[in-house]
């Protein structure tokens, strides 16, 4: 996972912003939302938000601690005839991604 414009947006006013776009275009896929959930048992769809909670940097890395929310759904809970249908159920974990600042590689660390 390469986040170069959130490397190169670091210290500007538009950070957060710059850094929850690049992330929600990796799609979810690429986050460990599934290991993520709480109350449900899988991710539902593709949509979610990325918030800013806290960010440091050091002369080698870049560390932000980010809030996911989004959805989720329990599957396997109904009856084959039962015409409920499945309601999705908030979500929310938390990330700390970890950049280098020569190459803008991340790694990501599930929080809870």
């Amino acid at each position: 996972m390469i986040l170069s414009q959130t490397v190169a947006a670091w210290g500007n006013p538009d950070f957060p912003a710059v850094f929850s776009a690049e992330v929600q275009g990796l799609g979810a896929n690429a986050l460990p939302l599934q290991a993520g959930l709480t109350h449900s048992s899988q991710v539902s769809g593709d949509t979610f938000s990325v918030m800013v909670l806290e960010s440091s940097a050091t002369a080698t890395h870049l560390q932000i601690r980010a809030g996911i929310f989004y959805a989720g759904v329990i599957v396997g809970s109904c009856c084959a005839d039962d015409p409920t249908p499945l309601c999705e159920q908030p979500e929310y974990c938390e990330l700390l991604f970890t950049l280098e600042r020569s190459t803008a590689a991340a790694s990501l660390t599930l929080l809870g």
